[in-house]
């Protein structure tokens, strides 16, 4: 991970001074506040890597004499099937509809997206994945 973290890092250092250059030479506000923002983004995303990569052991890309082989394993838990996002997508695109068509449309929409995010939060409290 600390190989990660620097390469965002460095990104960052190269999306600010790309926004400085761009706000100097365009005075256009919109494309100028984007780059700023992206350099914030990666500038979170670089620290966060680096951040954890303190606490979690060294993994074969931060070996410089790893093969691609020493990677290989289990990646991790992904969850094999879960309806909670169907809930949270119908909510979502009530609660945009409700932009158009008007603002009530988010009182239906608003307790979806709660049960929604309810039920995906504690999807492995109970039921037949409980002890995964």
């Amino acid at each position: 991970m600390k190989v990660q973290g620097k390469m965002f890092i460095w990104l960052s250092f190269f999306v600010l001074a790309m926004a400085i250059i761009y706000g100097v030479w365009s005075k256009e506000p919109a494309g100028t506040t984007a780059l700023f923002l992206a350099f914030g983004l990666c500038i979170m995303v670089g620290y966060y890597l680096a951040f954890t990569a303190r606490r979690v052991d060294a993994m074969a890309q931060d070996n410089k004499e790893a093969d691609v082989a020493d990677e290989a394993g289990e990646v991790g838990f992904f969850s094999p099937h879960s309806w909670q996002p169907l809930s949270l997508a119908v909510g979502g695109a009530l609660a945009f509809m409700s932009v158009a068509f008007g603002w009530w449309l988010l009182y239906f929409s608003a307790p979806i997206i709660l049960v929604g995010l309810w039920g995906w939060v504690f999807e492995y409290y109970r039921g037949e994945n409980q002890n995964q």
